[in-house]
C-alpha cells in the first residue's frame, strides 16, 4: 500500500507537470521512477518485480492494438512489415554492432549481442504518443506500428542468435533456431483456432448472460493466456496478446474490449515505465558518463539516419521519413530482456548489461524533446496565399446505439444517405440476426462514455441514442456532450415523460418513438375517411400546435399532468372542413 501510494502520487505529480510542459507522459513517469528509485531517494525498493508485473501493460497495449487491425487489414500492410521492418532492424542492427566494435573493446560477438537488442525501438513509449496525436490510424501511424511489429517478431531470431553466440555451456543443450520457429508458427496457428472456435464463443455467452463484470474477467484472461502461451515458449508475450487481438478484431465485442481493458493497459504501462525509471543506474552513468551519452547519442543518430534513407526508399516525403527516424531513433524495452540474455550467454559483464540498460533509457528520455525540437521542420510548409484545403467532406459520421427496430430504420436511413455509421448494441441475438442480413453491430454499452470514446465518439459528428426504454438521463447526456462536443447528439425518448426528464440535456433533437408512427396512421385514417388533403394537413397542424405548446408547459413544470386543456378531446369541425374526395 505504501508503495502503491507513492508510486501513483509521484506518478501523477510528474505526468502533471510534463504534459504541461508538453514533454509527454512517458518522460514524466520515467523521472518519477528514477526519483524514487535506489540512486535518488531511495523510498520504493524492488523495481525488477515491479517491471516484470508492469510488462502485462505492454501486453495490454499489443492486444488493443491488434483489435484494430483485422486480417484482412493486416495483410495490406505484410510489404511494410515484412519488406520495411527486416531491413530496419538488420541494417540498424548490424550498423549498430559495426559501431559499438569499432568505438570501444568489446569483441565482435559481444558486439552483435548489444548492436542487434538496440535496434529495437519502444512500443510501449512509441504507440501512445502516436495515439495521444491522432495519428495511429494514418498511413505514418500504420507505418511505424508495421515495424514495431516486426522487431516483436524479431525478438525470437535475436534470442536464437544469443544462443548461438553464447559461451555458456548450459545453453549449449538449448533447442535448435529451427524448433524455434516452427514453435512459433504452432503457437500462433494455436491461438487463431482458439480465438475462432473458443473465445468468440465464450464472449457470446457472456453477452447474453448481461454480467460486465465478467466481460472484464474474460478480456484479462484471454489476453493473459495468449501471452502464456507464448512465454511458456520463450517467446514475446506480447506477440501472443496482439494475435487474440486481431482474432476477434472482426467481432462485435470489439469495442466492448477495447473499453474493458483501456483502463487497465493505461495503469500498467505507466507502471513499467515508473520501474524502468527506478532501474535507470544513475551510479552507472556518474562512473562513466560521457560513454553513456556518447552511446545513446550515437544509438539515436544511426538509427534515425538509417530509418530515414529506409523511408525514402519505401516513397516516404523526406519530412515523413525524418519524422518515422526521429520517432524510432529510441532503444526499447525488449532491448533489457536480450541484454540480460546476452549476459547470461557470458558474451558480456552484466555491468556492461547494466551500462547499456542506463543507454536505453537515456534513449527513450530524449524521443519527446526531439519531437517537439523539430515539430516545425517535419510540418508540411503552407503558402501564405494559397488556399488552405479543408478536411474532406465525404460524409457525417455517426454513431447508433441501439440497433432495434427504431435504430434499425435510422441506421439504413443513414446509409442511404451516404453517412458512414458505427452501430452498438447489448441484444447478442440481435446481433447475430443483423450479421446474418449483413449489418455489423457491435456488443457495447453505449451509455458508457469510455465504451463511445473506444466506438469512435471523438471523431463522430452525430451521435443517436436509438435505445428501448427509459436509459437516458439528463446529467449521462451532459457527460456525453463534454466528452464529445463535436458531435451533435439525438436521442430516441420512450414517451413525454422522457422528454421532461431530459428536458436539461444538451441535445440537438429529441424524438419520440412513436410520435410521427401516429400521425402517419392517423393522415392514412383521414385520407380513407374522404378528408382533402388541405383539410389533413390542417388537422396534423392543429395536433402539433397543440401538443407542442403542451409538452412545452410540462417541460417548464417539470409535470406530465399540466396543460390538460390542450388535448382535443372533441372534433373541431371548423379546423376539419373539406371538399370530400
Amino acid at each position: 500500500m505504501h508503495d502503491g501510494f507513492l508510486l501513483l502520487g509521484f506518478a501523477l505529480a510528474f505526468v502533471l507537470l510534463f504534459r504541461r510542459l508538453g514533454l509527454g507522459a512517458t518522460l514524466g513517469y520515467l523521472v518519477a521512477g528514477a526519483m524514487l528509485g535506489p540512486f535518488v531517494l531511495n523510498m520504493v525498493g524492488d523495481a525488477e518485480q515491479k517491471l516484470g508485473f508492469a510488462e502485462l501493460g505492454i501486453t495490454l497495449l499489443l492486444f488493443l492494438v491488434g483489435l484494430e487491425l483485422d486480417p484482412s487489414k493486416l495483410w495490406k500492410m505484410k510489404r511494410d512489415i515484412l519488406g520495411f521492418g527486416l531491413l530496419q532492424v538488420s541494417i540498424c542492427g548490424l550498423a549498430l554492432a559495426g559501431a559499438i566494435m569499432l568505438t570501444t573493446s568489446f569483441s565482435s560477438a559481444a558486439a552483435l549481442a548489444l548492436g542487434l537488442p538496440l535496434a529495437l525501438s519502444s512500443t510501449a513509449q512509441v504507440l501512445p504518443m502516436l495515439q495521444s496525436s491522432g495519428r495511429l490510424k494514418t498511413r505514418f501511424g500504420e507505418r511505424a506500428f508495421s515495424i514495431l511489429l516486426f522487431q516483436d517478431l524479431s525478438i525470437i531470431p535475436l534470442i536464437t542468435i544469443i544462443t548461438a553466440l553464447s559461451r555458456n555451456p548450459a545453453d549449449l543443450g538449448g533447442p535448435p533456431g529451427w524448433l524455434l520457429a516452427l514453435e512459433t508458427v504452432a503457437a500462433i496457428a494455436g491461438l487463431v483456432a482458439a480465438g475462432r472456435f473458443l473465445i468468440r464463443p465464450l464472449f457470446r455467452l457472456i453477452g447474453n448472460l448481461g454480467e460486465r463484470e465478467m466481460f472484464i474477467v474474460a478480456a484479462l484472461f484471454t489476453v493473459m493466456a495468449a501471452g502464456a502461451v507464448m512465454e511458456l515458449l520463450g517467446l514475446s508475450t506480447a506477440l501472443g496478446a496482439f494475435i487474440a487481438g486481431v482474432m476477434l478484431a472482426d467481432s462485435p465485442y470489439r469495442h466492448e474490449l477495447e473499453a474493458d481493458v483501456e483502463p487497465f493497459r493505461s495503469i500498467l504501462l505507466g507502471l513499467f515505465f515508473l520501474a524502468v525509471g527506478m532501474m535507470l543506474d544513475l551510479g552507472a552513468i556518474a562512473r562513466d558518463p560521457l560513454f553513456v551519452i556518447s552511446m545513446a547519442l550515437m544509438l539515436i543518430t544511426v538509427k534515425a539516419a538509417v530509418m530515414f534513407g529506409l523511408a525514402r526508399l519505401f516513397g516516404v516525403p523526406w519530412r515523413g521519413a525524418l519524422a518515422l527516424g526521429l520517432l524510432l531513433s529510441q532503444g526499447g524495452e525488449f532491448g533489457f530482456v536480450l541484454f540480460t540474455q546476452a549476459s547470461h550467454a557470458l558474451l558480456i559483464a552484466p555491468e556492461a548489461a547494466s551500462l547499456f540498460g542506463a543507454v536505453v533509457t537515456l534513449s527513450m528520455a530524449t524521443t519527446p524533446f526531439l519531437m517537439m525540437a523539430t515539430r516545425r521542420f517535419r510540418a508540411e510548409p503552407t503558402a501564405k496565399t494559397a488556399t488552405r484545403e479543408g478536411p474532406s467532406n465525404d460524409g457525417a459520421n455517426a454513431l447508433i446505439v441501439g440497433y432495434g427496430r427504431f435504430g434499425q430504420a435510422v441506421g439504413q436511413v443513414l446509409q442511404a444517405g451516404g453517412i458512414t455509421v458505427t452501430l452498438i448494441d447489448t441484444d447478442v441475438e440481435m446481433i447475430d440476426v443483423a450479421g446474418t442480413f449483413g449489418a455489423k453491430v457491435y456488443f457495447g454499452d453505449g451509455t458508457r462514455i469510455d465504451m463511445l470514446r473506444q466506438a469512435g465518439a471523438a471523431e463522430a459528428e452525430m451521435i443517436l441514442f436509438c435505445i428501448d426504454g427509459d436509459q437516458l438521463d439528463a446529467a449521462m447526456l451532459a457527460a456525453v456532450h463534454e466528452a464529445f462536443p463535436r458531435a451533435a447528439v439525438f436521442v430516441r425518448a420512450f414517451d413525454r415523460r422522457a422528454v421532461i426528464k431530459l428536458r436539461d440535456a444538451p441535445v440537438t433533437l429529441i424524438m419520440r418513438e412513436t410520435f410521427e408512427s401516429a400521425i402517419a396512421m392517423a393522415r392514412a385514417a383521414l385520407d380513407n375517411a374522404g378528408l382533402s388533403n388541405e383539410a389533413i394537413t390542417r388537422a396534423e397542424t392543429l395536433f402539433r400546435a397543440r401538443d407542442s405548446e403542451r409538452l412545452a408547459l410540462q417541460v417548464e413544470a417539470g409535470d406530465p399532468r399540466v396543460a390538460r386543456d390542450r388535448i382535443l378531446t372533441a372534433p373541431e369541425p371548423q379546423e376539419l372542413e373539406g371538399e370530400p374526395g
